[in-house]
């Protein structure tokens, strides 16, 4: 079992309920059973949550969201034309490629994008300190 977001749970203080206990479990295995560029939205936890515990509903999903958001555990993105999906937040940097037919989302890291917006900043007289770059397409047939 990977336990990260309840490790990161127990070193930030925040209670962990059988509840939460069972949405961080799900969130932390989200990747590993769902595919690389899983990002569930509360409607997609509330279904697999719902699998393993059905006395849970969506709104204790909902506040166990936002509860681990605040705390820095989870971050929200707003992909465009779609509801708010979550990943565990990480330490590594990654940017997004979004399949805006099928939703898909791709995490990438490629440096000569990173030197890039380095270099606009430096141009414009700042030191680049954060960034997050979305990039949206539809997939070429082959």
């Amino acid at each position: 079992m990977n336990d990260t977001i309840e490790k990161k749970c127990l070193s930030k203080g925040v209670k962990l309920t059988e509840q939460r206990r069972i949405i961080a479990k799900v969130i932390s295995e989200s990747k590993a059973a769902y595919g690389e560029s899983d990002h569930p939205d509360v409607d997609e936890l509330y279904s697999r949550v719902s699998k393993i515990d059905s006395k849970i509903s969506i709104a204790t999903v909902y506040r166990t969201v936002k509860l681990f958001e605040e705390a820095g555990i989870l971050t929200k993105h707003d992909f465009r034309g779609g509801k708010a999906r979550y990943e565990e937040l990480n330490e590594g940097h990654h940017d997004h490629l979004i399949d805006i037919k099928s939703g898909e989302i791709i995490e990438f890291v490629d440096e000569e994008i990173e030197n890039l917006q380095k270099k606009v900043a430096e141009k414009y007289g700042y030191e680049l300190v954060d960034h997050k770059l979305e990039l949206y397409g539809i997939k070429k047939n082959k």
